[in-house]
Parts: C-alpha cells; sequence; structure tokens
C-alpha cells in the first residue's frame, strides 16, 4: 500500500524506545520482518510491523518478570 509508513531501523528504535541492537534482535528472531530497502540500502520496516512487535515483546517480557510464590 501506498499510504503506509516505512521506518529504518533507527527510526524503529527511536519510536519503540529500544536500540537498534533490539531491531536488529527481533529481526535475527524472526518477530519482526526487513520489508524493503530504501534509496540507500538501508534495511525498511512497516511501521505497524514495528508496533505489534513491541507489543508483543514487551508483553512476554511482563510475564517473564512476575515473580514465583
Amino acid at each position: 500500500m501506498e499510504d503506509e509508513i516505512w521506518l529504518t531501523a533507527r527510526e524503529a528504535a527511536e519510536l519503540t524506545g529500544v536500540s537498534i541492537v533490539t531491531v536488529y534482535s527481533w529481526v535475527r528472531r524472526g518477530h519482526l520482518k526487513v520489508e524493503g530497502l530504501d534509496h540507500r540500502g538501508q534495511k525498511l520496516f512497516r511501521h505497524l510491523s514495528v508496533a505489534r512487535t513491541e507489543l508483543t515483546t514487551r508483553a512476554k517480557a511482563k510475564r517473564m518478570l512476575v515473580p514465583a510464590a
């Protein structure tokens, strides 16, 4: 779709409040898919995909942080 918002890894990191290393970790683990390349060859991600990945990983992290009784 032409009206989609595309983000570089740096923009995705800034938007989600994580490091660029974390964004590439999401890619490596299969949580986030590289959807294209910009004119400089930088990887591009769909805004919606980045938001979904952040939501999913933060929800999983909260489950992991619950102390055992």
